[in-house]
């Protein structure tokens, strides 16, 4: 062997018989793909790559030209080289292929490559880098054509311990597990696509995400900036298509300021708690960085602790001094100030009602909890309102689903200019940040307040409403086990602390309505009621749990009914190959339940909402995790805590009754 050959770095690439005379195939050489050749007796190594469009050398054939001669022949377009040099016949790159050393030995082929150069920093690279710098810390996607030197810059950051990646089989899985992650963290992560399809997939977590204020931040590939137009394949107009969606969507271009793009998109996102969007051409992605810096948050976010006006102030407190029977309603938006809301709940001796999405936001075993209102609610929270004098509304949008009273007195506090006032007038809007605005109400309301103590009589609601779901545990028509009876047994099972994600369906309404949460999580999709979002959002809540220590040992749980679930089931095997621990209860009644009883309301025939399904527990087992069957409301709890025990993902699959929910 010469010197130039100990220089190299040899790699077997096929045993001695391996390949027959007369065929090439693909290898992976190190970081190259490269076709190897038997031809006329002897071995040779390329480029894999064909210098027309990409085609695979290594997956075409040796043909007999119209010249008599041998070549191989790319399988895409045809273009032909030499089997032994690499040589084109002519016409084209006339430099031919680039050639690796091979060599015989008695072991096998051999080939040897050259000291591979330092990876060149990439605009990608320099953007990745820079989402770090912003606190993201988790990419949910699917690597495909289009997205490869935006991926390999996620890969780099990953082998460094920077960022973690997931990937999907759907990619609206990952915009779901997006918004789950945003919803309990208040935190962006990323989703990675694909140009084309893999973007437009995205579309309907976006929107979850965004109609619920989630900040999230969408990545997706594009082709290459000299095809815009056209019509390439799978060319769409992804700044067209995500305009609606996305509060900051920009194309990465070869003279964007790359740095600046990405802190951009994230300030927007984290911001505006909105979604923001990146389109990278293929061809930008591994344009070298050169010198340039990562960008990060360091003097562009300011304190969001808004206090309200003095004099708007001084009529609030005028207002609840002198009701007798106020309440409060907490809504999604005043999750992060619950220990304010509560506070000043305590000191006038008033009920705390929320809203759906604010399920869990005030445990309901608080004196001063009056559980869900509206739609999902409990008779008591109806009760109170009904009965109150004055609404205090933390946090709320005030949807039709709640139904808060409009011809109540109403003190209407949110962060958000635009949501007072948004589908009514009330009677003092007020703008402040909620936990400030609250702390300001408690510390300012003289000690001689008119409201009576309601908290007893709340007591004896509540005593009421459990001996009537008690009844409703026990109802049994022969046809499944209730929807009462399955949240009871979660209520008892769940640990206290769990994160929760719900879907949408008969499912979630029977969730509002029976289960009784303590410091449990609650994720839902809110104003987009999307079925089929609580198992992508679980893993997004289970990847928030590897991430940061607040959520760290939290169990999550998904519940969802078989018309949910058959929409991303098979991200139950994304969960097995990532280890999640996700216990999913699943209520399977063979309908679209709630849209049968829709059509009944509406005097509507029942039609077309049937299901045939698989049995879900085996699914489960077949993928690797944990599946259980449930027939009998008498096994319901211990089934639910030994799932709830397993250190991975597991399937409760429990046969219900459609007409007890």
């Amino acid at each position: 062997m010469d010197e130039a050959a100990r220089e190299l770095n040899w790699h077997k690439v096929a045993e001695i018989d391996e390949l027959p005379n007369g065929r090439v195939k693909s290898i992976s050489v190190a970081s190259k793909q490269v076709a190897l050749v038997h031809f006329d007796g002897q071995y040779a190594a390329m480029d894999n790559r064909c210098p027309h469009q990409g085609g695979p050398l290594g997956e075409g054939s040796i043909e007999t030209g119209i010249d008599g001669k041998c070549w191989l022949r790319c399988p895409w377009h045809g273009w032909d080289f030499h089997p032994l040099t690499g040589k084109p016949p002519g016409g084209h790159e006339d430099s031919g292929q680039d050639m690796y050393v091979v060599e015989v030995r008695e072991d096998g082929i051999y080939m040897g490559l050259p000291q591979e150069p330092e990876r060149a920093r990439t605009i990608s690279d320099v953007m990745v880098e820079t989402m770090g710098n912003w606190g993201v810390k988790r990419v949910f996607g699917m690597v495909g054509h289009s997205n490869l030197g935006l991926a390999d810059a996620l890969r780099l950051q990953e082998s460094k311990g920077k960022l973690s990646y997931i990937g999907i089989r759907h990619e609206g899985a990952a915009s779901f597990a997006c918004s789950g992650y945003a919803k309990l963290t208040d935190k962006p992560a990323a989703c990675m696509t694909i140009a084309g399809p893999g973007a437009t997939n995205l579309m309907t977590g976006l929107w979850d995400a965004k109609v619920d204020r989630a900040p999230v931040l969408a990545l997706t590939g594009q082709v290459n900036v000299q095809v815009f137009g056209p019509g390439a394949f799978q060319e769409i107009d992804l700044a067209s298509a995500f305009e609606a969606v996305s509060r900051f969507s920009q194309t990465v271009l070869h003279t964007s300021n790359h740095a600046e793009l990405m802190t951009l998109a994230l300030k927007n996102a984290i911001v505006e708690r909105d979604v923001a969007h990146l389109i990278f051409p293929d061809d930008v992605q591994t344009l070298p960085a050169g010198d340039a810096r990562a960008s990060g948050p360091h003097g562009r976010l300011a304190t969001p602790m808004i206090s309200p006006d003095k004099e708007i102030m001084q009529k609030a407190v005028e207002m609840i001094a002198t009701a007798k029977r106020p309440i409060i309603i907490a809504g999604y938006g005043a999750r992060a100030a619950m220990g304010d809301v509560v506070g000043l709940a305590e000191k006038l001796r008033a009920p705390v009602l929320t809203t759906f999405k604010a399920k869990g936001q005030i445990p309901d075993d608080h004196p001063n909890a009056a559980g869900v209102l509206g739609r999902s609610g409990t008779p008591i929270a109806s009760w109170f309102m009904n009965e109150c004098d004055l609404i205090i509304a933390f946090g709320s949008s005030f949807s039709n689903h709640t139904g808060i009273e409009s011809s109540k007195p109403i003190i209407q506090v949110d962060f958000e200019r635009m949501a007072l006032g948004k589908f009514h007038a009330v009677t003092l809007p007020v703008w402040g940040e909620i936990g400030v605005t609250a702390k300001l109400m408690s510390e300012q309301i003289a000690d001689q307040i008119s409201a009576q103590n309601q908290l007893q009589e709340l007591a004896e609601r509540w005593r009421g409403w459990r001996d009537e779901k008690a009844g409703r545990v026990r109802d049994d028509l022969g046809n499944g086990i209730s929807s009462a009876a399955v949240f009871d047994a979660l209520t008892r099972t769940a640990p206290a602390d769990a994160i929760i994600a719900v879907d949408v369906g008969n499912n979630t309404y029977s969730f509002g309505r029976y289960f009784e949460c303590k410091r449990q999580s609650v994720l839902m999709s809110g104003y987009l009621g999307s079925i089929g979002f609580s198992f992508p959002a679980a893993m997004g809540a289970w990847a928030a749990t590897q991430d940061f220590d607040d959520y760290k040992g939290r169990k999550v749980l998904s519940v969802s009914g078989d018309g949910g679930f058959g929409q991303y089931m098979m991200e139950f095997t994304t969960a097995v190959k990532y280890g999640m621990d996700i216990t999913h209860v699943l209520l399977n009644n063979a309908e679209l339940g709630k849209i049968s009883k829709e059509q009944r309301a509406g005097e509507w025939p029942v039609w077309q909402t049937a299901l045939h399904n698989p049995g879900f527990a085996a699914y489960a087992r077949l993928c690797g995790g944990k599946g259980v069957r449930v027939t009998d409301a008498g096994n319901l709890e211990t089934v639910l805590a030994e799932a709830i025990a397993e250190p991975g993902p597991a399937l409760v699959e429990i046969m219900t009754d459609v007409d007890l929910v």
